[in-house]
């Protein structure tokens, strides 16, 4: 949608310039993550403490209660870091795909009162998943040169191949439902049965060596529909990063042909951004009416 410009050079209200124009203005995104951040620790003594602390127990528990008490070490090397790799990728993606399809809603005041880009509401749900992202790495970090994580180029590249994609990903999802969320208030129920999925058709909890065995023979082409989730791919790419460099995994078990599936997980990751931003700019002109 081309922007409507003034004799004086003004640009006329109300025209979203999708999501380019928004990633532009970055003073409004600034104040909008500022007032999320500011909601969601209000109240707290520790504040953002708790990024830290959160994941950090949770990485404790997973050790001890599945690692240690349920035997998992003995049978994938450093599981806690090999899981907690895949742990991350959900969380993060969960963040971004459920807050954003939730937060026209829960700004439905500010979006009814004055006129601004929608969409950088989707995109300060980005911002802020990435912020409470942050120590979630770092804690993965101390664990995994606990067990001695030794990364080389590859396995850094892996990481940020990975953020790309499941930011692009997560973002373009959060877009679709996000807009369809104010038409029809269902499809915040149905992302959030996605999500409790989510964690369970991607090699979180267990390696993709299983999932290959048993998708074979005339189930073979299930096997493909499961690896086409570019979540799949990127939870891959982060045992790459942070599970394959630590002391005494063999790096044979990892996914072969790793790196084409990690492009087609991002190509699909920008078709789904793409058809997002068309959705979520069809229905702008509305949000006000139906809010």
């Amino acid at each position: 949608m081309k922007k409507q410009v003034t004799p004086d050079g003004l640009t006329v209200p109300g025209r979203s310039t999708g999501l380019i124009g928004a990633l532009a203005n970055t003073y409004l995104l600034n104040l909008i993550v500022r007032k999320e951040l500011r909601v969601r620790y209000r109240g707290s003594a520790l504040g953002m403490l708790w990024s830290y602390a959160k994941p950090a127990v949770q990485f404790l528990v997973f050790f001890f209660a599945i690692g240690v008490f349920m035997g998992m070490n003995r049978n994938i090397e450093n599981y806690v870091v090999y899981m907690f790799s895949g742990v991350i990728v959900i969380n993060y993606f969960s963040e971004i795909f459920g807050n954003a399809t939730r937060i026209l809603i829960g700004n439905k005041d500010l979006v009814k009162k004055i006129y601004l880009q929608r969409e950088l509401f989707p995109l300060s749900s980005v911002v802020v998943a990435f912020v409470h992202f942050v120590p979630q790495v770092v804690i993965l970090v101390i664990g995994a040169l606990i067990f001695g994580w030794r990364p080389g180029v590859m396995n850094l590249a892996a990481f940020l191949l990975g953020l790309v994609i499941i930011t692009v990903f997560g973002l373009g999802l959060g877009l679709f439902a996000g807009a369809l969320n104010v038409m029809y208030r269902d499809a915040e129920n149905f992302v959030d049965l996605l999500l409790m999925m989510v964690t369970w058709t991607s090699p979180v909890l267990y390696m993709w060596t299983m999932v290959r065995e048993v998708l074979s023979g005339s189930w073979e082409w299930l096997w493909y529909v499961y690896m086409l989730n570019p979540i799949s791919a990127v939870v891959e790419l982060f045992h790459k990063a942070f599970w394959e460099p630590t002391r005494g995994v063999d790096s044979t078990l990892m996914l072969p042909s790793l790196w084409t599936w990690a492009g087609i997980g991002l190509l699909m990751s920008c078709v789904v951004l793409f058809i997002g931003d068309r959705t979520f700019k069809h229905y702008d002109g509305r949000f006000a009416q139906e809010l």
